[in-house]
């Protein structure tokens, strides 16, 4: 079955029913707010759930979502390259909520909802930032040479740009406040 790449919001809401969404956030992020149904595999864990990633495309395409839509992005082109039917959600869960639609949150026996962990993408440009600060700071103070970490950050930052990919995303997905709150898998 062919499916497009990407869904908007304004596609995906009246197929929600036929489609399995993968939500590909951290656990956390995932806890803080996901679209109805939602099952929530981390970008780094996709490979490893590809068989069931498969197994429950058996019954419709996946839905790929994200908090933007550059997550989802990359994580439904790997899943088409491996023969699985899936799109990618366009402005993830930011333009699901923009467009009015409501987003499910974790029954907590309180009733209460856990603080919301920061997006991804606000943690690697918090990250990115202090590291660029922190570089220029110890190149003034200590010796010029430090002031290379600036340099190796924007660099970083650069590649991932060119190449989609961000390095620093993976190592920050996999610290623990990151981690708390998993949902369930296919």
């Amino acid at each position: 079955m062919s499916v497009p790449l990407s869904l908007d919001v304004s596609q995906a809401h009246p197929r929600l029913s036929e489609l399995t969404v993968v939500d590909v956030r951290t656990p956390a992020e995932f806890a803080s707010g996901h679209l109805p149904d939602a099952v929530n595999v981390p970008l780094d864990r996709l490979t490893r759930s590809l068989p069931e990633l498969r197994s429950a495309a058996e019954h419709g395409p996946l839905l790929v979502v994200c908090a933007s839509g550059a997550r989802s992005e990359n994580a439904a082109g790997t899943l088409v390259s491996r023969g699985i039917p899936a799109s990618s959600l366009t402005g993830g869960t930011q333009a699901w909520t923009a467009e009015g639609h409501v987003l499910d949150y974790p029954d907590y026996p309180d009733g209460s909802r856990k603080r919301a962990v920061w997006a991804m993408e606000r943690q690697v440009r918090f990250t990115a930032g202090v590291g660029v600060l922190l570089g220029l700071a110890l190149g003034l103070l200590l010796h010029p040479a430090l002031a290379l970490l600036s340099a190796a950050i924007g660099g970083g930052l650069v590649f991932s740009a060119l190449t989609r990919t961000c390095g620093m995303a993976v190592v920050l997905g996999r610290l623990p406040f990151n981690r708390r709150g998993a949902g369930s898998h296919p």
